[in-house]
């Protein structure tokens, strides 16, 4: 199991839902926007998959995405539309 790097700052959104926030902890932030993604009206698979990726033991997953791309990319259907999530490397 790895730790979290020290510092690092990561931006998060959710795109027509949250402006993006920046945070100086990778845990902080994500504990933000899986508490934002909670709420919402997804159904049972979409929650499912994003509890997966921003619930418990998320650091380590989403760490691995930025060590390796910078960001993590992921969307949503919800009431009809499309909508992205994002954590990126740095204040983007």
């Amino acid at each position: 199991m790895s730790t979290p790097k020290p510092g690092r700052q990561v931006t998060v959104s959710i795109e027509d839902i949250t402006a993006p926030a920046t945070f100086s902890h990778l845990p902080d932030a994500l504990t933000a926007l899986w508490e934002a993604l909670r709420v919402l009206p997804l159904g049972w698979t979409q929650y499912d998959a994003y509890r997966y990726f921003f619930g418990p033991g998320a650091v380590e997953r989403v760490e691995a995405f930025l060590d390796r791309n910078g960001e993590l990319t992921l969307s949503f259907a919800m009431a009809g539309r499309h909508h992205t999530v994002r954590v990126t490397d740095g204040a983007a």
